[in-house]
């Protein structure tokens, strides 16, 4: 049988969602996306991971913050050419999120953290917020994305030259929070060096250049950047352990500011 999660508003009744609202609770949002990760790993990667941090920054506030609804599929264009992946537009998404918030607003709530799992949405969620200062100036949106979150602890991996979508940060998280959703003997490395990448890719992986957006079979016959067989449940309890960390600071600091 299922456990009911105390801190998820989909659990709560509405009674304990207008409580939830007068103890001044966050909000925190996950978003993920419906797409490729390569030959062994689940279309809800993304989505998963940022449920589980979520959860977690939950339950490390103890009552300051719940769980809302999911945005389950988003801005993935880039992975259309592998079988499976759904993408909403830009112009969807963000309407689907203002929605979200809007009626969260609606019934009280003040303050609302957007946690992305797939960095596709990160450019949207920057518009929306500035967008939302016009449309619900009394609201606090904030966003953060767990990818470049990741990035930072994965160099304790020691990731080859190139490293990222479905490598071995994301595949170390799934290891630890669903494992059930990894295949490890289908997992297969991608492009891990600079030298596999076309010129083009090659620009479009480099930081410090104008932003250049390609298609993901551009950069990786199977979607992979990094070799995921390196990555292991430890590493994934560390990574997370460690974002969830940060964001339950953040929104200690933004509560008692």
């Amino acid at each position: 049988m299922s456990t009911r999660r105390p801190h998820h508003l989909a659990d709560m009744t509405t009674t304990e969602a207008a409580q939830a609202v007068a103890a001044g609770t966050v909000v925190l949002l996950p978003a993920g996306a419906f797409e490729q990760h390569g030959p062994g790993m689940a279309l809800s990667t993304d989505l998963v991971r940022a449920e589980a941090v979520c959860a977690a920054v939950a339950a490390e506030l103890s009552g300051r913050a719940v769980v809302g609804p999911v945005v389950p599929v988003g801005i993935s264009p880039h992975h259309l050419a592998f079988a499976g992946t759904v993408s909403l537009r830009t112009s969807t998404f963000v309407a689907v999120v203002r929605d979200y918030v809007t009626s969260l607003h609606r019934h009280g709530w003040r303050r609302v953290l957007v946690v992305t799992g797939h960095g596709g949405n990160n450019a949207a969620l920057t518009t929306l917020a500035q967008d939302m200062l016009v449309d619900l100036p009394d609201l606090e949106l904030a966003w953060t994305p767990l990818t470049s979150l990741a990035a930072e602890e994965v160099a304790a991996l020691d990731p080859p030259e190139v490293h990222g979508h479905s490598g071995e940060a994301e595949t170390a998280q799934m290891l630890h929070v669903a494992p059930h959703l990894v295949h490890p003997d289908l997992l297969e490395p991608g492009t891990t060096s600079l030298d596999q990448l076309d010129r083009l890719g090659r620009v479009a992986r480099t930081h410090g250049k104008p932003a250049l957006t390609l298609p993901y079979d551009r950069l990786s016959a199977i979607g992979v950047l990094g070799d995921p067989r390196r990555a292991t449940a430890d590493d994934g309890a560390a990574v997370v352990k460690a974002i969830t960390s940060r964001i339950t600071s953040f929104v200690e600091d933004w509560l008692a500011a």
